[in-house]
């Protein structure tokens, strides 16, 4: 009995400690079998209704009739919560404290009532008959409801106590020897049920606290398995999963859904230059802002390496544009990582449904389309589907996948153009340009195949291949001729750089001096200290640096005295107009002579007819480049022009 009154005291203390999810559970068990319920009720109130009539016992009749009615309404309110679940307008707690108040009312009042009945049936009859139905329909209660609310043990436990209890004091006011025996009898039996009661109690919470954990852990690898891990929004197949839902939601309604396929400008030149933890410091950062822009209405999701997608409901096109706009001002927000400021920009594909496609797959296509046209129009565009771009989008894809494996199959070669110098007529110089011949779509122009290379982040591995082999060929001239490579955006931020220039050095034991690398100015526009780090990087390995396409970009004389160029080289635009502007001629030569009080060699290119060229000497500029003069040729061609030591310029116009 001691152990029992302390298992009671611990139950109150372990019963407040339930988590919710599990009380939900066990509140739920006392509604889990409604038949039951109805059964008990109906027996019950026939029987106590029968043996009520035949005693004439009005306070006998009075209490069957309140047995009916409390069972009639626990019956509606048990089919009522089994066919209709409660809404989930209220908290889960909030819904399951009410859910267990009001069956706790319902439970004791009947149990009372039955206990009650019991009482008056031994006080106020003397049929053996009548009390005996009166007993075994209480203590049959009893017994039924320790096992079935076991689940809510002092429910339970409150109900044995209410209808057994009563019987025992019936049958103790009678004095009778065997009355007095049962009595006994029933309260050693409440004991004994309470503990089966308390024993199958700890089964059923244990067995629910299980169910809950593995439950809980399912849905958690499930979340998981929905959600990217790097930066926490939902990945490529939750993605599908909610896009899907939403389409079939839209029903034929007067709303759009838009998707914006979203990939970053840039990002590779990130990793490239300041790691995979710098990039995915930047991933997590453009993910937790789109996330708080269209996430608690939308869908924003991470498909893959760097590229998102964020889908919204709009009313018109316009809407679609707006969103476009904000997506590209949070993306170009700055990141701040390990003391550097991060940057990139977006280019955007849109696809409108149902405009676009009905189906996921018809609308995802189309929108990755759309984000192709984009990143070929320029970074930061956007770009809606039209059904025009599949042609050329397709051409793209294509030869992006022709160009992996075209290193190793050898498809890429150099040719040389020659730089002369003005002053001796003489070769000073060749420039190295890559070619690309695939075996499919035969020659590749370098405007198509380049940007490709540089979105799929082949440009590193390709570049490197340039300078090796323009170093080898390069080795095989006169000693006073240089060989000048062009170099990416991505490749001069690349940390591995100086490695790649000093293996093709050492491997072609072709002089330090002899290579020089052209940068353009949109390459420094991106990152100023960090190609100010590379190009000096480049300096110390005695390499020599070039200023390509000179005048093209924005606050060009600023770099001239923070960048340590060598040579300068004045873009063609300016060439070109030589002939018929003045106003070119005065710049041309103003950048001549600024360069060469800066101690910078200057190289005029695109030289395509002789008064430019004529023009230009006047000017005194260091060396000229173009098609009068040399025309893009294979190294053997260069071989051939090099071994007169120097073919003199005059002798082949």
């Amino acid at each position: 009995m001691t152990g029992l009154i302390s298992r009671l005291r611990q139950l109150r203390h372990s019963d407040q400690a339930i988590v919710a999810s599990v009380r939900e559970t066990l509140v739920e068990s006392l509604y889990a079998s409604p038949q039951s319920l109805v059964i008990g009720a109906l027996t019950s109130s026939a029987i106590t209704g029968s043996v009520a009539l035949v005693s004439g016992n009005k306070s006998m009749i009075a209490c069957a009739v309140a047995i009916a009615i409390v069972a009639g309404i626990r019956v509606i309110d048990t089919l009522r919560l089994w066919r209709h679940p409660p809404k989930r307008d209220l908290p889960s707690e909030i819904k399951t404290s009410r859910q267990e108040l009001l069956y706790r009312a319902g439970a004791l009042c009947y149990s009372a009532l039955l206990g009650t009945f019991g009482l008056l049936t031994l006080v106020h009859t003397s049929d053996g008959v009548l009390q005996l139905l009166a007993v075994t329909t209480t203590i049959g209660y009893a017994a039924g409801i320790a096992g079935r609310n076991a689940g809510r043990p002092w429910i339970a436990l409150s109900q044995l106590c209410f209808a057994s209890l009563p019987l025992s004091v019936g049958l103790l006011v009678s004095l009778e020897p065997l009355k007095i025996v049962l009595a006994i009898v029933i309260m050693l039996f409440v004991v004994a049920m309470m503990d089966i009661t308390l024993q199958t109690y700890g089964v059923i919470l244990k067995a629910t606290t299980v169910s809950r954990e593995k439950a809980a852990l399912a849905e958690h690898h499930a979340a998981i398995a929905r959600r990217d891990d790097l930066t926490g929004v939902a990945n490529r197949t939750a993605f599908r999963e909610r896009f899907e839902a939403r389409l079939q939601a839209l029903n034929g309604g007067t709303r759009w859904l838009a998707i914006h396929w979203i990939d970053l400008d840039r990002f590779k030149e990130i990793n490239n230059s300041f790691g995979h933890l710098a990039g995915n410091a930047l991933l997590a950062a453009v993910a937790h802002r789109l996330d708080n822009a269209f996430g608690h209405s939308g869908i924003v999701a991470r498909l893959g390496g760097d590229e998102f997608a964020v889908v919204c409901e709009v009313e018109q096109r316009g809407d679609a544009v707006t969103i476009g706009h904000r997506i590209i001002e949070l993306v170009e927000r700055p990141v701040q990582h390990d003391g550097r400021q991060l940057r990139v920009g977006a280019s955007l594909g849109i696809a409108i449904a149902p405009a676009d496609g009905a189906d996921a797959d018809t609308l995802l296509k189309n929108a990755d389309l759309a984000l192709y046209r984009a990143k070929d129009s320029g970074r930061g565009q956007m770009c809606f589907y039209e059904p025009l771009m599949d042609e050329k989008v397709e051409r793209s894809r294509d030869l992006a996948a022709e160009m992996q494996g075209a290193l190793e199959r050898g498809e890429f070669h150099l040719e040389f153009q020659p730089i002369f110098d003005l002053a001796g007529e003489r070769i000073l110089s060749c420039e190295a340009l890559l070619r690309w011949t695939n075996r499919r779509h035969g020659s590749i122009p370098p405007s198509e195949f380049i940007p490709i290379a540089e979105d799929n982040g082949l440009i590193v591995a390709i570049g490197s291949w340039v300078i090796r082999e323009a170093c080898r060929v390069a080795s095989t001239w006169p000693g006073e001729i240089k060989i000048a490579v062009n170099l990416s955006p991505i490749q001069l931020r690349s940390a591995n750089l100086p490695m790649v220039i000093m293996s093709a050095l050492a491997t072609s034991r072709l002089d330090a001096n002899r290579l020089e690398l052209e940068v353009t100015e949109s390459v420094l526009l991106d990152d100023i200290e960090a190609s100010l780090a590379a190009l000096d990087a480049i300096n110390r390995l005695h390499v020599r640096t070039t200023l390509d396409d000179f005048g093209t970009g924005y606050s060009s004389l600023s770099y001239l005295t923070k960048f340590p160029f060598q040579t300068l080289k004045i873009d063609r635009t300016f060439i070109t107009d030589l002939e018929q502007s003045p106003a070119s001629v005065a710049i041309v030569q103003t950048v001549i002579e600024l360069a060469a009080k800066l101690g910078m060699r200057t190289v005029a290119e695109g030289v395509e007819t002789q008064a430019q060229l004529d023009q230009l000497r006047r000017t005194r500029c260091d060396a000229v480049q173009g098609y009068l003069l040399a025309k893009p040729m294979p190294a053997s061609m260069v071989a051939t022009l090099l071994a007169g030591d120097g073919v003199k310029v005059r002798s082949r116009l």
